[in-house]
């Protein structure tokens, strides 16, 4: 099984090459390879994860050099997991994206320029995932976020690059501390080969130990989003088109809490750096909910509850107790598929109304009810309503606090439970604004035709008059008909791939519905497969604290 450990890397960085020697020719043999290869993915990702709990993590030296010389890709049972949850959402999410370019009649802009950087994003995650060592750990990121500014700023428009710029620059400064961090270890220790550091770093100096933990954890913490380095978030995912800020939030946040969580039981167990994740962690939860509550936009609210909850990743993180450890990793699982999910019926919600501005949106569970279930179901699941993995994820992490028996557990188990009540409370008021209530004026008809808009002066004049000449013909009782043209205001909208004008539609895109719904299922299966699921981050988690097997799978006994 070890030759099969680099291919989620390889199979990906091969098919976006293929696809950028194509460029915008052979749609759909284009649309064939990109299926084809997170396919792929997917089933050596689940070989992986079966060799790995059997057997014991799998290595590969590439090249056939042994560390420190050489690079060293692990596939143990939680880089495994990890990656065969982020190749099935990625799936999904390619699907979800081909149906929309098809929707927007705009293949040239998938074609050419989301399905390679995508494929390259994929082959970031996955080296993420499989890293042996921190210098390659730093090439899966730099690959992840290379690729992420392309997709941010896909289309050109002035809010996107606005938003990419903010990204860009934290992303870059997050890279300059990593690489920093690495330096200091290679300097302190003599190699970056993660198996080799444990009994390094325990020969050094606390306070030298302490300095690289803090560098590290400082990086990860920018990377997964956590309070207070979480600001950049809310108002640069929103920007980006459906599918990009669906990957982002379910897939790039978790990457930052994957490194954490290998560094953290691996290179630094038990140290008084644990005291203050879980203060992060409670901080996070408490912060990041109270947005969401605040928000008038569905985007910007499910951004604020991706801040809050990655407060439940850091808990369990923070704890270091194996049932700490294993609800972390449990609601990492859960967490990914599930905000991709609502990210996606985002897109779905935009694509119908035209607009995710939920004082505008109304009556959309009689105007589209496969929207209000796709909605329902991941909004639950993410509240925490039983018996949905949420709720088996968040309870995992309370036992876990309250066995620990510290105040600060005690605190955390408090904070939990009050961010479970209102990410339901936020969740609520969305759905009833958006979905039960009935539709607002401001509502657009299918068939409406909406710009994206630049934020620039020069685009209104142009929207507001389309918007006039259609009031100017109302149908009879002052009703619109439902083909007309620009019944709304100049407003925001995201949902394209290039920025071009859109068409809302009556019925959801077939693709782009069959990709969310294959998601709600997913995160379903959670709920179904709870236990088994459960049994493997248990084990994951002892595998995680006892290090023996990881190490001595690389360097040996």
């Amino acid at each position: 099984m070890e030759s099969l450990v680099p291919l989620p890397v390889i199979l990906p960085l091969c098919a976006a090459g293929l696809k950028l020697a194509i460029g915008a020719r052979l749609e759909r043999v284009q649309r064939f390879i990109s299926a084809a290869v997170l396919l792929a993915v997917l089933i050596v990702s689940l070989l992986l994860l079966i060799a790995a709990d059997r057997h014991g993590p799998q290595v590969m030296f590439a090249g056939g050099w042994a560390p420190p010389v050489g690079i060293v890709l692990v596939a143990d049972r939680l880089s495994a997991l990890m990656l065969v949850i982020s190749s099935s959402v990625t799936l999904c999410v390619l699907v979800y994206s081909v149906g929309q370019g098809m929707a927007d009649n705009d293949d040239t802009t998938p074609l050419s320029v989301f399905h390679p950087s995508y494929l390259v994003l994929v082959a970031g995650v996955s080296d993420t995932f499989l890293a042996g060592d921190l210098f390659n750990l730093y090439v899966g990121f730099e690959l992840m976020l290379t690729a992420s500014y392309v997709l941010m700023t896909i289309g050109g428009t002035l809010a996107r690059i606005r938003a990419g710029a903010t990204y860009a620059i934290v992303s870059l400064l997050s890279s300059m501390l990593f690489l920093a961090a690495v330096a200091m270890v290679y300097a302190a220790t003599g190699t970056v080969t993660m198996a080799q550091l444990p009994a390094r770093l325990d020969a050094l100096p606390s306070s030298v130990a302490m300095v690289i933990q803090v560098a590290l954890l400082g990086v990860f913490a920018i990377k997964a989003a956590v309070f207070p380095l979480a600001a950049w978030l809310p108002d640069s995912y929103p920007t980006a088109p459906a599918p990009v800020t669906a990957v982002f939030a379910g897939l790039l946040t978790k990457v930052g809490v994957y490194a954490a969580l290998r560094t953290q039981t691996l290179l630094f167990p038990g140290t008084g750096i644990d005291t203050v994740l879980l203060v992060v962690a409670l901080l996070s939860l408490l912060v990041g909910i109270l947005g969401a509550v605040a928000q008038t936009d569905l985007k910007r609210l499910l951004s604020f509850t991706l801040v809050s909850h990655m407060g439940y990743m850091f808990f369990g993180i923070g704890l270091a107790s194996p049932d700490g450890i294993s609800g972390a990793v449990f609601y990492v699982a859960h967490h990914i598929t599930v905000q991709t999910t609502l990210f996606l019926v985002a897109g779905l919600v935009e694509r119908r109304s035209g607009t995710t501005d939920l004082q505008s949106l109304g009556g959309l569970v009689r105007l589209s009810p496969l929207l209000a279930v796709l909605f329902l179901v991941p909004a639950l699941n993410l509240a925490g309503i039983p018996p949905l993995s949420g709720f088996l994820g968040k309870l995992g992490l309370m036992r876990a606090g309250v066995d620990d028996g510290g105040v600060l557990a005690y605190v955390l188990v408090a904070g939990s439970t009050v961010t479970s009540l209102l990410t339901l409370y936020a969740l609520a008021k969305a759905w009833n604004l958006a979905f039960w209530r009935a539709a607002t004026p401001e509502m657009c008809a299918a068939g409406t035709v909406l710009e994206s808009t630049e934020e620039d002066a020069s685009d209104v004049p142009d929207v507001a008059a389309r918007g006039a000449a259609a009031r100017d013909t109302p149908t009879g009782g002052g009703d619109w008909p439902a083909g007309g043209l620009g019944l709304l205001a100049p407003r925001r909208v995201t949902a394209t791939f290039g920025g071009q004008e859109i068409t809302t539609t009556s019925s959801l895109p077939v693709s782009m519905a069959a990709a969310t719904t294959a998601l709600v299922l997913f995160g379903l299966a959670f709920t179904v497969l709870a236990g088994p699921l459960f049994a493997l981050t248990d084990r994951a988690a002892g595998e995680l604290l006892a290090r023996t097997p990881y190490v001595e799978a690389v360097i040996g006994g």
